[in-house]
């Protein structure tokens, strides 16, 4: 595979008079290779949008070096802005406007032909509320049009982040079902998300930042698998006597108060055999494997549970709010 974006040690730094010296990426590394679907994750504060910013010549990094198809970022991006599509931060629209208006007009001043714009339109789910004003629209709605205002060049990579944000279950699947078919067509996206139960049904590669740096890069299942504590769920009707069985018999074993967690276990027969032989019967043996959430709330350090769970509340991840924006690629970077 070739690489669509490359980052070797980027570094920014930011100054503010209230709270002084800020280091918002420090030494951060990425890759992601042509046709993946690539998840882009990490808390509030940790880098995220910033190295997104640097990469796309928003911000002037302080050291690094990174590259967008092949070209170095930001002096040479103007050669390749009409082969990417992205949507950093907050919504930018006329409110007095209709999404067909506003597409039309950037589609012009992008050089893209207008008959795009019912095209994308279509993809992202608007096409039948495309004359209304955009004043009116959802914050799901709005992020549908952001989405296609970042589609109109027909992108070969398409960068987009927190694309699910105000949007309904519904709205998430087709978002899903968008990327997927772009992904299909040889279109490599990039995303961020804080719907992390959605990044693992959708990407094939991830990379976590936290504070700045680069805590876990590579295949999601080689992500998750790093994390596997070969742990099971053991529900039996006497947990206190099943627990000294197994821990007699060289097991691991946390108790709670209706079920038992047994770790190290390569061959989980050991435990129904175990306590079977005892006259005590298994009525639930079920491995506990780690997803997503669980590996990103103990890698970024928002896990006080020394047990990764198999479910997190998404209430523990807050959402951001708004979060996406129109792009011109074609401007100058500029410092923040």
């Amino acid at each position: 595979m070739s690489a669509v974006i490359e980052i070797e040690g980027l570094r920014k730094t930011f100054h503010t008079l209230r709270h002084g010296r800020r280091v918002a990426v420090d030494g951060f590394d990425l890759l992601v290779e042509a046709g993946q679907i690539h998840g882009f994750l990490g808390p509030n504060g940790s880098g995220k949008t910033t190295t997104l910013r640097a990469l796309l010549g928003l911000v002037r990094a302080d050291d690094g070096r990174m590259t967008v198809l092949g070209e170095r970022s930001p002096d040479h991006l103007p050669r390749v802005a009409g082969r990417v599509g992205a949507i950093v931060e907050s919504p930018q629209f006329f409110g007095n406007f209709t999404a067909h208006r506003t597409l039309r007009l950037l589609a012009r001043a992008g050089g893209v032909p207008t008959t795009r714009v019912d095209a994308v339109l279509e993809q992202v789910g608007l096409r039948d509320r495309g004359r209304e004003r955009v004043k009116g629209y959802s914050l799901g709605m709005k992020q549908r049009l952001a989405v296609a205002s970042a589609l109109l060049k027909d992108p070969e990579l398409l960068i987009l982040d927190e694309p699910a944000n105000g949007l309904d279950p519904g709205g998430i699947r087709e978002m899903r079902d968008l990327m997927r078919s772009l992904a299909a067509a040889g279109v490599t996206v990039l995303v961020s998300s804080h719907i992390l139960a959605e990044i693992q049904l959708i990407c094939d590669h991830v990379t976590i930042i936290s504070r700045g740096r680069r805590v876990a890069a590579g295949r999601v299942d080689e992500v998750l698998a790093g994390f596997d504590r070969h742990e099971f769920l053991v529900r039996v009707g006497d947990p206190a006597r099943a627990a000294q069985l197994l821990g007699e018999a060289g097991l691991t074993v946390t108790g709670h108060d209706d079920h038992l967690v047994v770790s190290d276990v390569d061959d989980p027969t050991r435990i129904s055999r175990t306590l079977g032989e005892q006259g005590l019967w298994v009525g639930e043996l079920s491995p506990l494997r780690p997803d997503l959430e669980s590996v990103f709330l103990e890698l970024t350090g928002t896990s006080t549970h020394p047990t990764l769970p198999r479910q997190v509340d998404d209430s523990v991840l807050p959402d951001r709010g708004p979060r996406t924006a129109m792009i011109d690629l074609d401007a100058e970077g500029v410092d923040a």
